[in-house]
C-alpha cells in the first residue's frame, strides 16, 4: 500500500505562557525547533496544549510563531479546533489556514450531547467550510461523547476529511476502526492515547498522537519507526519505556494537574515555563517538587 500522506508521530504541544498568560513565542520556538530536530510533527491547541483556554489571537500568534519557527522543513502542523459557536469555528479554521496550519483538527462541540447525525452534520459542514484539510478528533475525556464508527466511515467519504484521531481508550473500538478504515490510502488513523501505541501500530495505524512526545519526542518516533518496521518487541520495550516516563506527570494527579506537570518537566530542560492558562492553576510547590523528585 502507498504511503499516506498524512503519518507519523504528532505531538500534542503545550502551549507555553508567561506569568501574566501572555503567549510565550520565545518558547513555541524552542519547542519547535526541538521537534523538527526528532522529526516529529505539531499539534497545536489540542487537549494538552490548552485548546479551549486560548485566545482567538493567541490562537492564530501560535499557529504563525510555529510555521515560521519549522522553517523549510517536512513537518506539518496541525491546529487543533474547539468550541461551541459553529459559525466561529469556521472562522478560526480558515484563519488557522492563513497563518500557516496544514491540517485542522477539531473535536466535538460540547455544550450539548449530540445525536449521531448531528455529529456527522457538525463535521460534514465543517468540511465544506474550511479552506484546507479537516481531521476529526475523538476524545471522550472533554467531550464526554464517542463519535460512532458508523459516522466515522461516513465521514470518511468527504474529499476535504483526512483522517481521525482517535484518543479513547477502547482497544476493541481501535481494532475495529482500523479494520474499517485502515486500508484506506486517503483517510490516516492516529491513535491518541499513548498508552496503546505499539498496539496501534502493529494493527496498522499510520501515527501516534503522544503527550509525553513534549519531553521525550526522540524515544516516540523511535518506537513509531520500530512499529511500521514490524519490530514488535522494539515497540513494545519502547512502549513501557515512555508509559513509566508518563507515570511521573500523569501519576495521582487530575487531567489539568498532569499538564502543569508537565510542563514542570519541559522546564526542567530550559524549554518553557510552569504557568498555566485559566480555568487550570500551575503545581503548587510541593506537587512541583515531587514531580522533579520523580524525574531522578
Amino acid at each position: 500500500m502507498e504511503a499516506k500522506k498524512y503519518q507519523g508521530v504528532v505531538v500534542p504541544m503545550v502551549t507555553p505562557v508567561t506569568s501574566d498568560g501572555r503567549l510565550d513565542t520565545e518558547a513555541v520556538r524552542r519547542i519547535i525547533v526541538m521537534f523538527a530536530k526528532a522529526g516529529v510533527h505539531p499539534l497545536l491547541m489540542g487537549t494538552t496544549g490548552e485548546g479551549n483556554s486560548v485566545s482567538k489571537e493567541d490562537a492564530v500568534l501560535l499557529v504563525k510563531t510555529a510555521a515560521e519557527a519549522r522553517g523549510e522543513g517536512p513537518m506539518v502542523i496541525y491546529a487543533g479546533l474547539t468550541g461551541n459557536c459553529v459559525s466561529e469555528q469556521y472562522v478560526q479554521g480558515n484563519r488557522f489556514f492563513e497563518a500557516g496550519a496544514d491540517v485542522v483538527a477539531a473535536t466535538l462541540p460540547a455544550y450539548y450531547q449530540l445525536t449521531p447525525e448531528q455529529m456527522y452534520t457538525y463535521y460534514h459542514d465543517l468540511a465544506d467550510a474550511l479552506k484546507g484539510p479537516l481531521m476529526l478528533y475523538n476524545i471522550t475525556i472533554t467531550t464526554h461523547m464517542s463519535i460512532p464508527l458508523d459516522v466515522i466511515v461516513r465521514l470518511a467519504d468527504h474529499p476535504n476529511i483526512v483522517g481521525l484521531k482517535d484518543s479513547e481508550n477502547n482497544l476493541q473500538r481501535l481494532d475495529e476502526c482500523l479494520s474499517l478504515v485502515g486500508q484506506r490510502t486517503d483517510f490516516a488513523y492516529f491513535c491518541g492515547c499513548a498508552a496503546n501505541s505499539a498496539h496501534a501500530l502493529a494493527h496498522g495505524a499510520d501515527g501516534i498522537v503522544p503527550s509525553g512526545g513534549n519531553i521525550v519526542a526522540d524515544l516516540y518516533q523511535q518506537l513509531f519507526e520500530a512499529g511500521m518496521k514490524g519490530d514488535t518487541a522494539e515497540a513494545e520495550r519502547l512502549q513501557q519505556e515512555t508509559d513509566a516516563i508518563g507515570q511521573i506527570y500523569q501519576k495521582g494527579f487530575t487531567l489539568g494537574q498532569s499538564l502543569a506537570a508537565l510542563k514542570v518537566m519541559m522546564g526542567t530542560k530550559g524549554l518553557c515555563g510552569p504557568d498555566m492558562l485559566p480555568p487550570l492553576t500551575k503545581l503548587s510547590e510541593a506537587d512541583a517538587q515531587t514531580v522533579v523528585e520523580r524525574m531522578k
